[in-house]
């Protein structure tokens, strides 16, 4: 696999080229805006990050350099006891800022079900969320992406699934942040199911974070 740094010098090597053959379309080709700006979800390097191989704040730069991807979807699993360190969140930031790499999004897990059945737990997960909410706004993020985990009938989990997830956005939606939600099993990866509980919550920031890759939806309504 080629360097980014291989891949650039090819582009302008060969832009180069074909100016001096007079063909001005191809060379042109280099300063188009790509169709699609990636970024990269820190899960992709989960086994290195578990094995303290590598640590949350080497995220951003090992995205630029060793990948040439500027843009990150860090994770909360790998800095739980981070949220609220104005220092740490202040370090990431610059860390960010210095190699040229914009934050997008926090990834949050185990802060409880938005969905839970027991209301008091439901507004727990809730407030447990907050935190990242306000994390995200310092970095500079569009979003949090939150999980819609419920139990009951499809009907029940649509009803507690748009309730917490409603109360989230509300808090957010000063902070002018967006809440998504990702296809992780059960009734979230049924397409219709999770499109109504969207549409239930009815605010304008909360959404969806499809994964085509690691988990199946499934445009059928119904219980898993």
């Amino acid at each position: 696999m080629r360097s980014p740094t291989s891949r650039r010098q090819f582009l302008h090597t060969t832009a180069a080229s074909a100016a001096a053959l007079g063909l001005p379309r191809f060379a042109r080709a280099e300063e188009k805006a790509p169709l699609f700006k990636l970024s990269l979800a820190e899960w992709s390097l989960h086994k290195a990050l578990f094995a303290k191989k590598i640590t949350h704040l080497d995220f951003p730069r090992i995205a630029k350099s060793e990948f040439g991807i500027t843009a990150c979807e860090h994770v909360n699993r790998f800095w739980m006891d981070k949220a609220t360190d104005a220092a740490y969140v202040a370090e990431l930031k610059k860390i960010t800022e210095g190699e040229g790499v914009t934050n997008v999004l926090i990834m949050c897990d185990r802060e409880g079900d938005l969905g839970d059945a027991d209301e008091a737990k439901r507004r727990k997960a809730v407030e447990n969320h907050h935190k990242w909410v306000e994390a995200a706004k310092t970095l500079g993020c569009h979003s949090i992406r939150v999980n819609a985990r419920s139990t009951g009938s499809a009907d029940e989990q649509m009803d507690r699934a748009a309730d917490g997830l409603r109360k989230l956005c509300e808090f957010a939606v000063p902070l002018g942040m967006n809440v998504i939600v990702e296809n992780h099993g059960g009734l979230s990866s049924k397409g219709d199911w999770l499109v109504a509980t969207i549409r239930k919550v009815g605010l304008k920031n909360c959404g969806t974070l499809p994964d085509f890759g690691n988990f199946v939806i499934d445009k059928a309504k119904g219980e898993e």
